[in-house]
């Protein structure tokens, strides 16, 4: 299921848990994807306007859940036309070449009430790294919501080429926030 959102909330970072049990619809009103990271040394907090979130889960047998998240990432929205057009060009997420950023799941294990420990594969423009990361899960209108954040060095899959790879400017660090709420 594809949905757009408007204001960054996902890159990736992002994130769609698929058990094989249970397929849950996202509710896209309630789900976001976003970016947070450091320029000139403040914070900044973006959101990606669409992604590709897909949710099966089965409570009583998380250790079955995969997950998988597509994030379009020239829909990464800093606010400014300009500033987004810039960070889909070549030297950022090269969105004409590289259009999603892509996280799947080798192992989702239970990690205590509540939470699950995610382990997967992050793909961002052709770059793969392995990853690993907490998710809580809680009940919420109806629906099961999944939150966590996922730090990475964008520059290790080279966001930020040429001039843009000096860090004064902008951080290395970055971490990705999402939140997908989900029910049947």
């Amino acid at each position: 299921m594809k949905f757009t959102r408007g204001g960054l909330a996902a890159v990736l970072a992002g994130v769609t848990l698929i058990a094989s049990a249970v397929p849950l619809k996202t509710d896209v009103a309630h789900s976001s994807v976003s970016a947070v990271f450091k320029q000139m040394n403040v914070p900044v907090e973006s959101k990606f306007k669409s992604f590709n979130a897909q949710i099966d889960y089965d409570a009583a047998h998380p250790e079955k859940a995969t997950a998988r998240v597509d994030i379009d990432t020239a829909s990464f929205d800093i606010g400014e036309a300009e500033y987004n057009k810039e960070v889909a060009g070549k030297d950022w997420f090269n969105s004409a070449k590289f259009p999603k950023a892509t996280f799947v799941s080798s192992a989702i294990k239970p990690a205590g009430a509540g939470k699950l420990a995610v382990s997967g594969k992050l793909t961002i423009k052709g770059r793969v790294q392995d990853v690993t990361f907490p998710v809580t899960i809680k009940p919420e209108g109806g629906k099961q919501v999944f939150e966590g954040q996922l730090p990475i060095k964008r520059l290790a899959f080279n966001i930020g080429e040429g001039e843009w790879k000096d860090t004064s400017m902008v951080a290395d660090e970055v971490v990705i926030k999402f939140r997908v709420a989900a029910g049947q």
